[in-house]
């Protein structure tokens, strides 16, 4: 028997979409506002899906209070009020686009959790636009 749990989170957090290799123009062109020079930021939101079987001495599939402290400690403290471009070093050489920020998340949170757990990271970058990553 599968269940999966979940636990949101959200974080704030500024960006800008740019290449470093492109020019000026074909980064406007490509990312419009999103490159704005001085950054921009969102409020994200965030669902973590965990699916397991129950573990019959628990009843859990996991302790849901460890994964609210796997996705404070591994998401929350590293990108809440930052700068994901310049204070996330995950982000210095990778263009921090939602898609990106989500494999991010998904892969520090992965090595926290049961291998034999399925792991989905849902990340709304605004109410309209999410992503979602399940692993390879």
């Amino acid at each position: 028997m599968r269940v999966t749990v979940s636990r949101k989170a959200h974080f704030n957090a500024a960006h800008r979409l740019y290449r470093k290799d492109w020019s000026d123009e074909q980064n406007q062109r490509v990312f419009g506002k999103c490159n704005n020079p001085n950054f921009h930021g969102h409020n994200y939101e965030l669902i973590v899906s965990v699916t397991g079987e129950i573990n019959p001495e628990t009843g859990y599939v996991m302790d849901i209070k460890d994964l609210a402290d796997i996705i404070y400690e591994e998401v929350e403290t590293r990108f809440d009020h930052k700068n994901l471009n310049l204070d996330v070093p995950e982000f210095e050489h990778l263009n921090p686009t939602a898609e990106n920020i989500v494999v991010v998340i998904w892969n520090k949170i992965r090595k926290r959790i049961d291998q034999t757990h399925d792991l989905e990271v849902v990340l709304y970058e605004t109410p309209r636009n999410f992503v979602t990553y399940k692993g390879l």
